[in-house]
């Protein structure tokens, strides 16, 4: 094995799969380092799960080639199953078992040996912050608990790699990023944490992050390099009264490529900052005399919109094209 494959954790090439003529994943290639954060964002229906299930070996790729911790993705997935942590917002909490009880299971399941399960068990429970929840039915644990009781569990056999399905869906805000600093403090140990979310706002905690959208990868960089680099759009937000009747005035003027309400505003994404002059001179001139503009910086949602936008146009011109 070369050096570039012994420094990533995961490593495919061209993956696909297929449900009948229904595409689910089309041909990705990434690579993701040992201790990287590393984000698969989309929205629902887009691939990441049909991904993420194929690394895990649960599913069999039906094309391409991919390797998790040195694993034949297509011919090692038990081995694969025994030497990585999976974990998702279904994860097989058993809700009459108590916290201990559960760990115990899993234990069990990871056949941990003897004289570790202790340590492992006061571990995964220090971790989770629930010392004072050890004794209780898992039935009747908040959604924040059960969710790093999960955690706990997916790694209590010391996994050099962690993988997680939407594991923070359903769960409020505050426990979204209490989990989130438990997976940053289990990444500076070095253990590799790849994980799928359609919150936009927990790509900024990873190290990098690929967008997916049906099916294929539009994108893939740190954060700060695909809000600066990714997207040759320039963006603006926009303060008018009635932002939706502007925005229906100038979505489909050439050089707009996306224009969307944001609370009181509206933001805007242009080609050029010469388009955004003629949009702001077009509303004023329709009605919207106190119109005002200011460029802002892209948020991870304005660039990924705007990929999608950019995507759904490209596709849609080459369907033309050909008939």
């Amino acid at each position: 094995m070369n050096r570039t494959n012994q420094e990533n954790a995961v490593s495919v090439k061209a993956l696909e799969k297929r449900f009948g003529s229904f595409v689910a994943v089309n041909k990705i290639s990434l690579d993701v380092k040992r201790g990287e954060i590393f984000g698969f964002l989309g929205p629902n229906g887009a691939g990441k799960s049909t991904t993420i299930r194929m690394l895990c070996g649960i599913l069999t790729p039906d094309g391409g080639s991919g390797t998790v911790g040195g694993l034949d993705v297509c011919t090692q997935s038990e081995e694969i199953k025994r030497n990585i942590g999976y974990m998702s917002q279904k994860f097989s909490l058993y809700e009459d078992l108590t916290v201990e009880e559960n760990i115990d299971f899993y234990s069990g399941i990871y056949q941990i040996p003897a004289h570790k399960k202790r340590e492992r068990k006061e571990w995964a429970i220090s971790m989770a912050g629930l010392e004072k929840h050890r004794h209780t039915r898992t039935g009747f644990l908040a959604g924040g608990w059960k969710q790093r009781l999960s955690l706990g569990c997916a790694i209590l056999h010391e996994p050099p790699a962690l993988f997680l399905d939407e594991p923070t869906s359903g769960v409020d805000p505050i426990s979204r990023r209490r989990f989130w600093d438990l997976i940053s403090d289990l990444a500076r140990n070095n253990i590799t944490i790849f994980v799928t979310t359609h919150y936009m706002d927990e790509a900024e905690y990873c190290d990098r992050i690929a967008l997916i959208y049906r099916g294929e990868m539009i994108a893939l960089g740190a954060p700060r390099t695909l809000k600066t680099e990714q997207s040759g759009n320039h963006f603006f937000e926009v303060t008018c009264r009635n932002p939706m009747a502007a925005v229906e005035a100038v979505q489909d003027l050439p050089g707009v490529k996306e224009a969307a309400v944001f609370g009181t505003t509206f933001h805007l994404a242009t080609d050029s900052p010469a388009t955004a002059d003629r949009v702001l001179g077009l509303l004023r001139q329709q009605g919207f005399s106190e119109a005002a503009m200011e460029k802002v910086a892209p948020t991870l949602e304005d660039v990924f919109v705007s990929l999608i936008e950019d995507y759904d146009r490209s596709h849609q011109a080459q369907i033309e094209v050909s008939q």
